[in-house]
């Protein structure tokens, strides 16, 4: 991938778009142990892996934020994902902008309508929601790896949680290990034995249990998006509202962001 180095700290490549610090664009090959650990964190803008991030963070990683345009209904959750960065102090922010098919998921295919009001039980019986992006995470964590080996990163965080995985198969804990172990057998790094891992800090936590946890981490929630319709505020109608709703009820806390319909 060819980059160029813009005027001031910025890094742009025709594909990738990376704010923040500039950063040393150069395959690190196997780590010394010098210097801060670094994290590639995949930051949708949502409140998941807002969380993760700061997850991260508190771990004592230096962030490289990374993320990816890939044709959905609305990019709100990527200038939400920008403004979470700035607050969080990210080393780098990278964008990345892929074209995928406009079939295959309600997210691509604006004459799929999103699912609204759905029950509790519905959206967790285990149905692939049309919400599912046919091997999305599978994707992302792909470039991920790339800038992982970019920066020397020794860890990539995701959100994948508990109640991802009842709808979406690209959120388990399995599949996060076998991908893990890919990029042990099929990339420069993990052939010198430093491939970094994979780490889903939120897996074992519901709705309710993540913003505990990002409440304590001070995870600026007013800055996420969930909403699939991308409207205005939020439609508090679409699985992702109706589970952050939930979360938010569930922990005690009132939600920041402005919904429809509400004060």
């Amino acid at each position: 991938m060819r980059i160029k180095v813009n005027k001031g700290n910025d890094v742009y490549d025709p594909t990738v778009h990376i704010y923040k610090k500039k950063v040393s664009l150069m395959v690190k090959g196997k780590r010394t142990g010098q210097g801060p650990k670094k994290a590639i964190v995949l930051l949708s803008g949502g409140l998941d892996s807002s969380t993760a991030a700061a997850v991260a963070k508190e771990q004592g990683y230096e962030l490289y934020g990374l993320t990816v345009s890939y044709g959905q209904r609305h990019i709100k959750e990527v200038a939400a994902a920008r403004a979470v960065g700035k607050a969080l102090g990210l080393k780098a922010h990278f964008f990345s902008e892929i074209v995928l098919g406009k079939k295959g998921s309600a997210l691509l295919d604006k004459g799929t309508k999103v699912p609204l009001d759905r029950r509790d039980d519905q959206i967790r019986s285990g149905e692939i929601p049309s919400t599912y992006v046919p091997a999305r995470n599978l994707i992302l964590l792909s470039i991920a790896s790339y800038w992982a080996e970019v920066v020397g990163a020794e860890a990539i965080f995701t959100g994948f949680n508990v109640i991802d995985y009842s709808g979406y198969p690209d959120c388990s804990k399995e599949f996060a290990e076998q991908f893990e172990r890919t990029l042990a057998i099929g990339t420069r790094t993990g052939r010198e034995g430093c491939s970094p891992k994979v780490i889903a800090p939120l897996l074992k936590l519901d709705k309710a249990g993540i913003i505990k946890l990002g409440t304590r981490l001070k995870v600026p929630y007013k800055l996420t998006w969930s909403c699939y319709t991308g409207g205005k505020k939020a439609c508090g109608r679409c699985d992702s509202c109706r589970l952050r709703l939930k979360g938010f009820e569930e922990a005690g806390l009132e939600d920041p962001i402005a919904y429809q319909g509400r004060q």
